[in-house]
């Protein structure tokens, strides 16, 4: 049997399981791939399982609804530290999270004991070819931020490159509801120059204070919102000054506040919700 709680962040579902105190020996993709089925699992974006650190206070890994593993969610992390602390694991309101893409500082915002907003320190977003990581063309390849141009059904689109611990591959376009998000960010995703593949962010700049995104997930499709795509998208509005350096990211599942600062790097906010307690028998 397998105690498992539901959560959402701004709409990205989660699966989280604590696997500090109860064993745990199946494979954790194939068992996210299971869980995150809409029809025969539980349902989610992703699975988020919390294991024992030493390095850090806990450690974090997330698995995408296609049993991929991914180095960092955004989302993911918030929604973890108000399980964290709203399930009595933790008194901090402070953390230290090991992912794979890096120790992640994490602030709980808490008021009557509930946790109503999770600021993250995302760290520096990455410009760097090998750092997001992608095969650039000759011209492109010298250039301290880049910018590919992909043809798809005789249209061409800009994508601006960015690494936020994970891939991502940002356009500006000046309606997001324009855009067919679903069969252009599903050939980006795949497309020959990642890799790893990449998520796919649209954004619309509303004015120097908001964005509207809407975000194609690398192993998981259309979603309602991604953290780090968030970042990602806010970041490259900053560094092409369309935008002050806080921004309010409007994705279909609600709202994130980012700031950056080229010094310190990118901080995430936003809130969390339990959806629902459940256990699986296996």
């Amino acid at each position: 049997m397998i105690l498992f709680s539901k959560m959402q962040g701004t709409g990205n579902d989660f699966v989280v399981i604590n696997c500090l105190n109860q064993y745990f020996n199946y494979n954790l993709g194939n068992f996210a791939n299971f869980l995150c089925n809409r029809n025969f699992g539980v349902g989610a974006d992703g699975v988020i399982y919390l294991f024992k650190s030493n390095v850090a206070d806990f450690k974090m890994r997330i698995f995408n609804s296609d049993g991929s593993e991914a180095e960092m969610c955004g989302n993911g992390i918030r929604v973890l530290g108000k399980f964290l602390y709203e399930k009595s694991i933790t008194t901090k309101t402070y953390l230290k999270i090991e992912t794979g893409a890096g120790i992640k500082e994490i602030n709980l915002i808490v008021e009557n004991k509930t946790v109503v907003n999770v600021k993250v320190n995302m760290g520096m977003p990455h410009f760097e070819a090998g750092r997001i990581p992608v095969y650039l063309p000759k011209e492109e390849s010298g250039k301290e931020y880049h910018t590919i141009l992909i043809d798809f059904e005789e249209k061409e689109y800009h994508f601006d490159l960015i690494s936020m611990g994970n891939p991502h591959a940002v356009c500006f376009v000046e309606d997001v509801n324009a855009v067919d998000v679903e069969k252009i960010g599903a050939f980006v995703e795949h497309y020959k120059y990642f890799p790893n593949r990449t998520n796919v962010e649209f954004v619309q700049v509303m004015d120097r204070n908001n964005l509207r995104v809407k975000v194609w997930e690398r192993g998981v499709g259309k979603t309602i919102s991604c953290g780090t795509g968030a970042c990602a998208s806010s970041v490259c509005a900053i560094k092409k000054k369309l935008v002050n350096s806080t921004v309010t990211v409007q994705l279909d599942g609600g709202r994130l506040h980012i700031h950056y600062d080229e010094e310190t790097g990118v901080e995430l906010a936003g809130g969390a919700e339990f959806c629902f307690e459940g256990r699986i028998d296996l």
